[in-house]
């Protein structure tokens, strides 16, 4: 009898190898298929809460200055928007065209304008949970991703026509596939990562500070024995801000068309979180959470530092639109650290011992992020409230379009003194109103110019003439015409009385109607007052 059991047949030799590659081929697909089913289970939980609070009346509060800036550009064709930055806002170009686009399908309304940064504030929430997984543990993840979701600043700008949202997600995102790089390394991932370095400095510039917290991680690794991760970041790195440094050099000087006021010892805390119940303990954990990321604190650091720093230092160039805005990347990382506070209570959440412990304290761990998200949501209730309210100190720019609307007449004239963007506003809330008054001082197009403010003309008396009534948007308190050149409000203060006086949050609306016995020079052989403020 041989040595071979009867009825079994060994494989050759070289067909032995051959079935082992297989079987652990088949087992490392059905692991990527597990752990790609793991991940969407991880992202769509905080991502579909993110949605609900921001998508939470997100049409009702009106526009703001920075916000009618970004409607006239992307509203713009694309030869005027060519024109425009190369004076002002050329760092938000990729921006614009984006909206440019997408108002082109989803129309200029409120909700649809803020669609997109709300969906990027989603995706940011759920980034942050499979980031806060990758780092730390699942529970760390998730317990990030839904203080995310319920922090009123998200919900800000989750609801604002601005870059912001789309900051955050991209920081999300490239700092998730370094860390995938990083642990996993292969050119798609490496390719992926290198994608994301443009998308941040397209989406903010102040976010590109971001790149000190991955250098902080490569070194680490490299610290770790891993080679090519220095190498590896170089090759990313340097071809993305190929893309960007050009935009930012250019853009040196330049600024934005909104507020003027930069981040303060003051208020920065509670802008950044949207109050103070929110960020108090944020910070307060997330101080203590750096006592147990491990190896991860250093890069949290540079993380969390930089954006504030690089916001001091640009802001009275940049002329920055809110305090929290560029620094809102931050966030995350704060959350993050505040996660694994709360997390280490139930056990390690760094290093090897990551998750480990005992059934009855994982379970503890559960219970205990439950209990601060729930927390941390009764906190943000009244933030939540105040975010979706009209900006403070925003001029009603609404009410007094509604106004007019009610009392317009065939041939009235609208004019503007001394308001800031009060001629976008109303050319904005005004847009779908064919009978709307027209701009009669308006001499030349913000799109000739290639501004975002027009030229008023040099005649009033000329540009006038035609007008029988004029709606007068002024500032409150002080006299109507004190912010109009000279000559404009002595043509006015002449030619013209004062019918009705309304006033609203942040500005007057006068009715201003023609004297008896004056009239205007009807020389001019063009009508400036034909000129609409927006094409």
């Amino acid at each position: 009898m041989s040595g071979t059991t009867a009825g079994y047949a060994p494989d050759p030799p070289e067909a032995a190898p051959a079935g082992r590659r297989a079987r652990r081929e088949a087992e490392r697909r059905a692991g990527a298929r597990g752990g790609r089913l793991a991940a969407l289970l991880v992202f769509l939980p905080p991502a579909a809460a993110a949605l609900a609070v921001v998508l939470r009346g997100i049409g009702e509060r009106q526009l703001w200055r920075d916000e009618h800036a970004t409607w006239w550009a992307a509203t713009l064709s694309l030869h005027d928007l060519s024109l425009l930055i190369r004076t002002e806002d050329v760092v938000r170009t990729p921006y614009y065209v984006l909206m440019h686009a997408w108002i082109a399908v989803a129309g200029d309304s409120p909700t649809a304008m803020r669609l997109p940064a709300a969906l990027a504030m989603a995706s940011a929430a759920g980034l942050t949970a499979l980031l806060g997984r990758r780092l730390f543990t699942t529970r760390t993840g998730l317990l990030a991703g839904f203080a995310f979701a319920v922090v009123p600043s998200v919900t800000r700008y989750g609801q604002e026509i601005l870059p912001y949202a789309f900051a955050v997600a991209a920081v999300l995102l490239s700092t998730l596939l370094l860390a995938r790089a990083l642990r996993q390394p292969g050119l798609k991932v490496w390719a992926g990562y290198a994608l994301t370095v443009p998308l941040i400095g397209w989406s903010d510039l102040t976010a590109v500070t971001v790149l000190g917290a991955h250098l902080a991680m490569v070194l680490a690794a490299r610290r770790s024995g891993d080679r090519i991760a220095g190498w590896a970041y170089t090759a990313a790195v340097v071809p993305g801000l190929c893309f960007v440094i050009p935009t930012a050099v250019q853009g040196a000087g330049q600024g934005t068309p909104g507020a003027v006021r930069g981040p303060g010892a003051g208020t920065f805390p509670e802008d950044l979180f949207g109050s103070w119940a929110v960020a108090v303990p944020v910070l307060a954990l997330g101080l203590t959470g750096l006592c147990f990321a491990g190896r991860h604190a250093l890069p949290a650091i540079v993380w969390i530092a930089l954006p504030p720093l690089a916001a001091c230092v640009t802001a009275p160039e940049q002329r920055l639109p809110l305090p929290a805005g560029p620094l809102l990347c931050t966030v995350p990382a704060w959350l993050l650290l505040a996660a694994v506070a709360v997390g280490r209570l139930a056990g390690p959440v760094a290093g090897p011992r990551a998750g480990a412990g005992a059934a009855a304290r994982r379970g503890m761990g559960w219970v205990l992020a439950a209990a601060a998200v729930a927390g941390l949501t009764w906190q943000a209730l009244p933030g939540l409230r105040e975010a979706r309210a009209d900006q403070r100190g925003e001029p009603d720019f609404r009410g007094a379009a509604r106004i007019v609307e009610a009392g317009q007449r065939t041939g009235d004239g609208v004019v503007f003194s001394g308001v800031t963007a009060a001629r976008r506003a109303m050319a904005y809330e005004l847009r779908d109103d064919p009978g709307r008054p027209r701009d009669v001082l308006m001499y030349r197009t913000p799109q000739r110019l290639g501004s975002y403010d027009a030229q008023e003309c040099p005649r009033p008396a000329t540009c006038l003439a035609r007008a029988r009534r004029l709606w007068l948007v002024s500032p409150s308190g002080g006299q109507p015409l004190s912010g109009m050149p000279k000559a404009t409000a002595r043509t006015i203060r002449r030619d013209f009385r004062t019918v009705s006086t309304r006033e609203l949050t942040g500005l007057r609306l006068l009715l201003l109607e023609r004297t008896r016995g004056t009239s205007g020079d009807p020389a001019g052989k063009e009508d400036p007052a034909r000129r609409k403020v927006h094409v």
